[in-house]
């Protein structure tokens, strides 16, 4: 009997692919998590409170960014992977324009944060943890302007569900064991371990999974916003202004002065010139249209446009007809991202201090041209290419381009090293977390926050987690010229959210968390979605690889030519195959990363979710 169910399944699932039925897309097993369809939104998210703060909003008649704004809070709020002091950057669909909007909500670096300084202390990067690695605190901002701008709600109204969670929630054990691992180091923050460790001298100093977390200070903070914000309204400020007026009380205010008295207090840089100068860029994002559709990403303050050189260069392959993670179509995708990612590292940064060549790196002649790179075997010596005289100009750094493309000949001599050990992986995959909302009217957002994780430097007594952002810098300008550490400059940063649209309508919302590895998974689910007909389900569960021939954005900035990270089913004639190809592997249980993403079918009128089965990540629709 056992196997005739089996064979009756292999017949329903060989039919279903012959008719390109979805459900059952090419190399996929069935989804371990179900697909949600919506009539009305879907609000997927890291945390599974978080996803209802975002349905309770839609509930209550918000639009998609009401909902995604409360969910960043609530997301923030519990410590998933970020605080109240991290960055927010999204983009956003706005039905009544028919634009993408680029949110940039990064902060920036500090009075006083230079190359000097840090070289002072006897650094060769920014620190990972630390007063010194803060930038100033961009989420607050990031939600109060893109609910004051495309929102609809009040801040009070989509503030309610962290404020709740601030007064106490059965904390998970995923944050809760994250407390209690790094209890050594937050007890060098005198007001992180207030807040993190409740039970100073016992056993165990962190909560306990399912133990009710308070955060007071938190909470306070919070009911100042709320408070700012009557108080305009009762002036007879509009909903907008009266946001604002929250806005204002967080970064010149009095929250602003115990944010900069907190962290100094702690030996940090931060000035109150420093919060009040700092604004929210609403920006322009980039794009490039792969076979029909066009892809939107942030500028080269993320490492966002990487995905789109990826496209670019893969636009010149069949990628189809190699098959699906087929030994040619990993070893073509992977030297795709390490040209686009060699590039990234020289090239990108705050286009507010250098403008990066956008312009050349984006081009379709440029990537032909780099895809010409792209042999038989994996090529350790790739390194950024010359972009420049694509946009008809001179390359202002070719000595320090010609340097560290002699960086990377004399790294690929390093041979056999391990793929990677733990230290390396837990930094260049540094987690975040991802929000993605859709409603009915039209409005699609993809946000990827983060910043002021676990463990975090708390900024006084104010309960906010402050970023450690600064790491993202360089000190050495033959790594990367674009992006050395200035006061008021924002770090180049993996955030990256992304939107797709076709024939003028969104078609994709999708992010990641993941350090360096978010656009590559990102890469690969668009890729599965587009090139091999996966639901979107489907695709966020799909076996991705990881490439680790990049320079990782943490820690030792450390990078690996040819490394590469299988899923542990991957067949042996492709192992083989790309054991010929010079790679050096090794095999998780797991390799899609925690996507969520949201697809929207236009012949129904229906609204997909998907949030893949990695993590903790989970998502409604109604």
């Amino acid at each position: 009997m056992k196997n005739l169910f089996l064979l009756i399944f292999l017949l329903l699932t060989q039919n279903a692919i012959s008719q390109g039925l979805p459900g059952l897309g090419a190399g996929t097993t069935p989804n371990q998590r179900p697909i949600l369809h919506g009539k009305n939104w879907v609000a997927i998210t890291g945390k599974p409170l978080a996803a209802t703060a975002g349905a309770a909003i839609f509930h209550q008649g918000g639009n998609a960014v009401d909902a995604a704004c409360a969910m960043i809070a609530a997301t923030s709020t519990m410590w998933d992977v970020l605080s109240w002091g991290g960055e927010t950057q999204a983009l956003i669909y706005n039905p009544k324009t028919k634009k993408v909007i680029a949110i940039n909500a990064l902060g920036y670096a500090p009075t006083g944060a230079t190359v000097d300084f840090y070289k002072s202390q006897g650094m060769d990067y920014p620190p990972q943890y630390g007063p010194l690695a803060a930038t100033t605190p961009g989420t607050p901002g990031g939600i109060m302007t893109m609910l004051a701008e495309y929102g609809t709600m009040s801040l009070e109204q989509i503030l309610k569900p962290s404020m709740d969670l601030a007064k106490g929630y059965p904390i998970e054990a995923q944050t809760a064991n994250a407390m209690e691992a790094q209890k050594a180091r937050i007890k060098e923050w005198p007001y992180s371990k207030k807040v993190f460790l409740p039970h100073l001298g016992e056993k165990r100093e962190a909560p306990s999974a399912g133990e009710i977390f308070i955060q007071e200070d938190l909470y306070q903070t919070l009911a100042k916003l709320v408070e700012a914000e009557k108080m305009a309204l009762a002036a007879g400020k509009s909903r907008k202004e009266a946001i604002y007026a929250a806005y204002e009380r967080f970064y010149k205010g009095d929250i602003a002065k115990e944010i900069v008295r907190g962290t100094r207090e702690q030996g940090g840089l931060f000035t109150e010139s420093d919060l009040a100068n700092w604004k929210v860029k609403i920006e322009e994002p980039l794009q490039v249209n792969y076979k029909g559709i066009d892809v939107y990403k942030l500028q080269e303050w993320t490492q966002g446009p990487a995905l789109l050189q990826s496209l670019n260069i893969l636009e010149n392959f069949d990628l189809k007809s190699m098959g699906y993670n087929s030994a040619n179509y990993i070893h073509t995708v992977y030297q795709a991202m390490s040209l686009a990612f060699a590039d990234r590292d020289f090239y990108y940064g705050d286009p507010a201090f250098v403008k990066s060549p956008m312009k050349g790196l984006l081009s379709k002649e440029y990537a032909k041209d780099r895809a010409k790179l792209i042999g038989e075997i994996n090529d350790p010596k790739l390194s950024a290419g010359d972009p420049y005289p694509y946009q008809n100009e001179t390359n202002p750094h070719l000595e320090l381009l010609k340097k560290s493309q002699n960086s990377m000949a004399a790294l690929a001599h390093t041979e056999g090293s391990a793929v990677a050990d733990e230290k390396f992986l837990s930094e260049f995959q540094s987690g975040t977390t991802s929000v993605q909302t859709a409603d009915a009217e039209g409005w699609v957002v993809s946000v990827t926050p983060s910043g002021g994780w676990i463990p975090a430097v708390i900024a006084g007594n104010t309960g906010v987690g402050l970023s450690q952002r600064m790491q993202s810098f360089v000190l050495d300008e033959k790594l990367n010229p674009y992006n050395l550490p200035e006061p008021g400059k924002r770090p180049r940063v993996t955030l990256t959210p992304s939107l797709a649209m076709k024939d003028g309508k969104p078609l994709l919302a999708f992010s990641v968390q993941g350090g360096d590895s978010q656009d590559q998974n990102l890469l690969q689910f668009f890729l599965n979605v587009v090139e091999f007909d996966m639901n979107v389900q489907e695709a966020v569960e799909a076996a991705n690889f990881n490439s680790y021939q990049m320079q990782s954005s943490f820690g030792d900035h450390e990078i690996k030519p040819g490394a590469i990270t299988l899923r542990e089913d991957t067949p042996d004639w492709v192992r083989k195959d790309l054991l010929k190809r010079g790679y050096v592997m090794d095999f998780w249980t797991k390799t899609s990363g925690p996507i969520t993403a949201i697809w929207l079918d236009w012949k129904h009128g229906t609204i997909w979710g998907g949030a893949s089965n990695y993590g903790d990540d989970y998502g409604i629709a109604w």
